[in-house]
């Protein structure tokens, strides 16, 4: 019985968050090792068929850089990157192309075990994510595509029948070619076309810290100027940029939040929703620096 009441009072204090929620739609990047991860992967989709359950309206967009990483070996190709973005020729583009469709339908068959509805498809579909080739000064990166616009109306459908959209991030160019576009910025943008209540940035560490892997320095909240500024003075540095990046390009394009959050802990992204602290890096859009950037 006393466990019981204790499960019954968790709900109740739930119940505000659940309200404040309702009917809004959440966009939920994750990618990265966490998928190849069994434990991981699970508790995140349940805490994503959670949400769906409870009225709120996610969608998930998903990287897959290990898995791409592991086929392009497994095809003799070594995988190389330029500041972080895969040297994508067109043989590794049809890999990238392969891994990711591999990555969606697995996600959308577990998520369907969960006991919600969910149905892949990437951004190559119904002109969902238009690319345009990035370049880059350094080299030719191939076909390595940045956003060039975005339309929401499948995925739009499929969030008015209560159907959870798993999108990987391949892209049609506006030359008819296909092109490996960053999840960090397929989300980012989708975020914002679909204008999210919240954007979520799920990754390997906690959230971003003032001084790299130690925890007492972490930021619980930043506005979008401090987040700036962490960014010019190289406080948020290497595989955070790309994150931080697409938090502040959505908190631009009217989310009202972004979060960047670790994948690791158990039921991280209800941790995050469902209470005041949170667990990670919450940015929001108010207008000026706040005290926590003031010196830098």
């Amino acid at each position: 019985m006393e466990e019981a009441i204790k499960k019954s009072k968790v709900l109740i204090e739930a119940l505000p968050y659940i309200k404040k929620f309702f009917n809004k739609v959440l966009v939920i990047k994750f990618g990265g090792s966490a998928l190849s991860d069994e434990n991981t992967r699970r508790s995140i989709l349940e805490d994503i068929v959670f949400m769906n359950y409870s009225g709120m309206k996610p969608v998930l967009v998903h990287g897959g850089g290990p898995f791409i990483n592991m086929k392009m070996r497994d095809a003799h190709k070594k995988p190389r990157f330029v500041d972080g973005l895969r040297v994508t020729d067109k043989k590794t583009m049809e890999i990238v192309d392969s891994a990711l469709t591999e990555l969606n339908g697995m996600l959308v068959e577990e998520i369907k075990k969960l006991g919600a509805e969910a149905f892949g498809l990437s951004g190559k579909e119904n002109k969902l994510i238009t690319a345009r080739k990035v370049e880059h000064e350094k080299a030719d990166i191939g076909f390595a595509g940045a956003v060039e616009s975005v339309d929401t109306t499948v995925l739009e459908r499929l969030i008015e029948t209560n159907i959870i959209p798993v999108v990987s991030p391949v892209a049609l160019g506006t030359d008819g070619e296909l092109y490996n576009v960053n999840a960090d910025e397929a989300a980012s943008h989708l975020a914002m076309a679909l204008k999210a209540e919240k954007l979520f940035i799920l990754t390997n560490v906690r959230g971003i810290m003032r001084e790299k892997d130690n925890l007492d320095t972490l930021y619980g909240s930043l506005s979008l100027a401090d987040a700036e500024v962490l960014v010019k003075k190289n406080i948020i540095v290497e595989g955070m940029i790309p994150k931080t990046r697409a938090c502040i390009n959505a908190l631009e394009g009217k989310v009202k939040k972004a979060h960047i959050i670790d994948s690791n802990l158990p039921h991280a992204l209800l941790l995050e929703i469902f209470t005041d602290r949170g667990i990670g890096t919450e940015i929001i859009k108010l207008g000026r620096r706040t005290k926590i950037t003031e010196g830098l």
